[in-house]
């Protein structure tokens, strides 16, 4: 479909200025969504069918389908731990060797790179598991987040076992980009060359070193953490994320820290054996702390029910706002949204500065859409072909298309990994984009200058 011009960046900027003044992010999104409906109101029939069209259209997307489940599975997980005190059992455990802020710090950080099957198991359980830790040490979770989404997508893409890198090699492949006849050989190739990704690991270690100062809503969080204790934003209401600040254990508890690891380990490790397929991970999970805490009894099994009910009920938001950000992401490919940034920025897509452009395009489509799988499927057709008439590394520029992507998982507001990983923090995404841009920003400027001086090398 032909793209609507400037019309078609009218969504995304609704959902940027209403999200940042009401601080609602749902509202927002269907402030946006209905603005495109508005837009393309005479394509489909009227405003009220357009909008409906398009939450439809999101709904019986198999993508939002197999989300919402691995959502679910992860919501039933978590009320599980937390129910059966499993989460705060390796808290304690824990506690014995983690001490110091860096301590817990980098152990998040590596948690997150021993996950690196795929950023929504990374997202989700990484800051479940370090939140009480965290916590503990008066660490704000605008920090644990940051660190948990920032290693998640980049993790992914720099181990070529996820389901970021097999997917990628594919598109390489089906663009004729190969070495040795592989598409793996040429992402393999490609790897040095995601600077973001590099950038954005490096970024996290010299923030948490303090060499990178605490700057933005970090740093405020940081001071009300020391002046209050309190590790949550300003304003939060814990009632409403389901916190319970009095769920205290009884005297002479022994924690037991396996209760939490073996149902983590099983779901990484069929995750791992299922061909990186997250959903059946997160159900053996599911099964295996039912079982487990069953047997010791340390609940009833209409209570383990209950878990499970309670668990889908938390993931509530998760879902409603996966319905919208795929109805707006549906909506933006009838708008032609790819098509409008493509021809406005086409033309400075020469010779050297191809590299540097193609990062700049990806990470503002995918910051301002919420694709980043998407984005390569649509960017590496045009980007590849560009890359050889121009005389540029074709490898060097899809690089670029996938260090756009990880920028947008990274910092998108509606994105699934800002949702997923807010969601296992405990905090809003809003919250989580605006704790995570500054350092983003280092990470991509510092991938522009590094895409201009590779693109004159090479």
């Amino acid at each position: 479909m032909d793209s609507y011009g400037i019309l078609s960046l009218l969504p995304v900027l609704c959902i940027l200025v209403i999200a940042v003044t009401t601080k609602r992010t749902l509202f927002a999104m269907v402030c946006g969504l209905s603005v495109a409906a508005a837009v393309l109101a005479g394509a489909n029939g009227g405003f009220v069918n357009s909008w409906f069209s398009y939450a439809y259209a999101s709904m019986t997307n198999e993508s939002l389908q197999w989300l919402i489940l691995v959502v679910g599975m992860f919501g039933m997980l978590i009320v599980l731990f937390e129910r059966s005190h499993a989460v705060k059992d390796f808290g304690i455990w824990a506690g014995k060797f983690i001490k110091t802020e860096k301590q817990s710090l980098f152990g998040t950080a590596f948690l997150g790179i021993i996950i690196f099957l795929d950023d929504y198991l990374n997202n989700l359980a990484v800051g479940t598991t370090m939140k009480g830790i965290t916590d503990r040490l008066k660490i704000p979770r605008t920090q644990l987040a940051y660190v948990v989404n920032t290693v998640a997508a980049p993790v992914c893409i720099l181990i070529p076992l996820s389901s970021w890198a097999v997917y990628f090699a594919a598109l390489l492949k089906t663009g004729g980009v190969t070495v040795d006849g592989s598409g793996m050989g040429a992402y393999l190739r490609a790897l040095p060359f995601t600077f973001y990704a590099w950038l954005a690991v490096i970024v996290v270690i010299l923030q948490i070193i303090g060499i990178i100062p605490k700057i933005g809503p970090i740093k405020k969080d940081y001071e009300r953490a020391k002046a209050t204790g309190d590790v949550f934003p300003e304003g939060t209401d814990l009632a409403e994320l389901g916190i319970d600040e009095d769920d205290v254990l009884p005297e002479g508890y022994k924690a037991h820290p396996w209760n939490f690891l073996i149902p983590l380990i099983v779901m990484i490790a069929v995750t791992l054996l299922m061909d990186t397929e997250v959903l059946y991970g997160s159900a053996a999970g599911v099964i295996v702390a039912f079982v487990l805490y069953l047997i010791q009894k340390r609940m009833g099994f209409k209570d383990l029910l209950t878990c499970c009910y309670d668990g889908i009920m938390s993931m509530g938001f998760v879902m409603v706002l996966s319905v919208l950000a795929f109805a707006v992401q549906a909506a933006n490919i009838d708008l032609g949204l790819a098509n409008y940034v493509i021809s406005v920025t086409e033309p400075i897509m020469k010779g050297a500065f191809l590299p540097a452009v193609v990062f700049l395009v990806c990470g503002v489509y995918a910051y301002a859409t919420g694709c980043f799988w998407d984005l390569a499927a649509i960017i590496l057709p045009i980007v590849i072909p560009l890359a050889n008439a121009m005389g540029v590394d074709p490898i060097l520029a899809s690089a670029a298309v996938f260090s756009g992507a990880a920028f947008g998982s990274n910092t998108c507001l509606y994105g699934d990994g800002v949702i997923m990983c807010a969601q296992g923090c405990q905090i809003k995404p809003m919250e989580l984009m605006f704790a995570t841009l500054p350092y983003a920003m280092i990470a991509g400027g510092g991938s522009v200058i590094l895409y201009l001086i590779a693109g004159f090398v090479m």
